[in-house]
């Protein structure tokens, strides 16, 4: 239900955790699908959403079985009304627990949450984008008060961790938090011809990747390279999944490059349609890079696990945490994000080689399986909500080995 509605008694006593994030739906991405995979497993009477006013254009709201409060704003910001509003839904709801979906900015109100709405317990989740807090005076010490308000912060990989740290005080407590992936939904066995039949793709060789349409996912960088690619493998097709604003700056390199008939601008679509596009493709290509500096990098990337869950090849830019969603050689490549020759090349070999693409799809398919689990990252959201996770680390001391989090592509990434 979406309600700002009185509660029951009974139904007071029952709600004990408290979301706060932008990242909802309506809203699409990376951060909107850890925050509601994580929040769908909690019980319905244990978790209560606090988000901003859907987009205008927006279309009639989802339903949830849990309740979730929207803001006035369009945007929710740690300012003295928004933080009276969470407190007030706090109190109302009986949470004592508060999970700030993406730290910076809104974890800034952790500590006024403590003080006036009765919560014990804070946890804050931080992906790329607070890299650049950790890297920008100013926002660097507004970071280091956030690790300061709340009881754990948390990463996504090692890449992430170092500069986040770095900016934290001594003696703040962080956590890795990864997402994880629903391979009930996304697997080798969804239809994928409905998609190519609708886009006119027919048996064409389809590189896909499904992302928000800014610089730094590097949908330029696959345009660029589909010259190269076809003249090895000439039917090769993209097609770019997503909105965003630079969506005509692409249509119009794919003019200047020549293959606008072969690159395909799908647009946005919702997270429950998205099996069938990787269903539809033969690999899977974002080559993000980082930008401005190491101030914008790219937090992990959801969707390279989920093409892996889906089969794919898969192959990745090298910035931030992307290179941690890939087994090297494995699974798929990383390759440098600016680099036009190099993402071409690996396109070419998975195109021109169907059998070890397969092979790494297969592979990428059991590691996901193994340790990308929604189920363990819920279980461990609410081991470090109850205070508990004994592999925390504790920034400015040394963490003993036997509770260093294991690298992201060992066999799991809690044990």
């Amino acid at each position: 239900m979406t309600s700002d509605a009185p509660l029951t008694s009974d139904a007071r006593t029952r709600a004990r955790t408290l979301i706060v994030t932008n990242d909802f739906p309506p809203r699409q991405g990376g951060i909107e699908t850890f925050v509601r995979e994580l929040a769908d497993r909690f019980p319905p009477d244990e978790v209560v959403v606090l988000t901003s006013a859907p987009p205008a254009t927006a279309g009639p709201g989802e339903t949830f079985p849990y309740p979730v409060v929207r803001h006035p704003a369009r945007t929710l910001l740690p300012t003295p009304r928004a933080a009276a509003h969470a407190g007030e839904v706090a109190r109302r709801y009986g949470c004592d627990r508060v999970w700030f979906g993406a730290a910076a900015p809104l974890a800034l109100m952790a500590g006024q949450l403590r003080r006036t709405a009765g919560v014990r317990t804070v946890v804050a989740t931080t992906h790329g984008h607070e890299v650049w807090w950790a890297r920008t005076p100013g926002a660097r010490g507004l970071l280091r008060r956030i690790g300061g308000q709340v009881d754990t912060l948390t990463w996504l990989g090692a890449s992430t961790r170092g500069p986040i740290e770095a900016a934290l005080a001594p003696g703040t407590r962080t956590a890795r938090l990864v997402p994880g992936v629903d391979t009930r939904a996304f697997h080798p066995g969804v239809d994928g011809a409905p998609v190519r039949t609708r886009y006119g793709l027919g048996h064409r060789p389809v590189i896909l990747c499904a992302a928000r349409l800014v610089r730094r996912k590097g949908q330029d960088t696959l345009i660029r390279a589909l010259p190269w690619v076809r003249r090895a493998v000439p039917d090769a097709v993209l097609l770019l999944v997503g909105d965003g604003p630079y969506a005509p700056a692409l249509r119009q390199l794919a003019l200047r490059e020549g293959v606008l008939d072969s690159v395909v601008l799908a647009g946005g679509h919702p997270h429950h349609a998205l099996p069938a596009f990787y269903a539809a493709a033969d690999a899977f290509a974002m080559p993000c890079r980082t930008r401005r500096g190491g101030l914008e990098v790219e937090g992990l990337g959801i969707v390279y696990l989920e093409a892996a869950a889906s089969g794919l090849p898969v192959v990745a830019g090298d910035s931030g945490g992307a290179p941690d969603a890939v087994r090297e050689g494995e699974t798929g490549h990383v390759v440098d994000g600016r680099s036009v020759a190099a993402t071409a090349d690996r396109l070419v070999r998975l195109l021109r080689d169907p059998r070890s693409a397969r092979a790494m799809g297969d592979a990428g398919r059991r590691w996901v399986r193994t340790a990308w689990s929604w189920d363990d990252a819920y279980v461990r959201l609410r081991d470090l909500l109850a205070g508990g996770a004994a592999d925390c680390r504790t920034v400015g001391s040394c963490t003993p080995a036997a509770h260093r989090p294991t690298a992201p592509d060992q066999h799991h990434p809690y044990t």
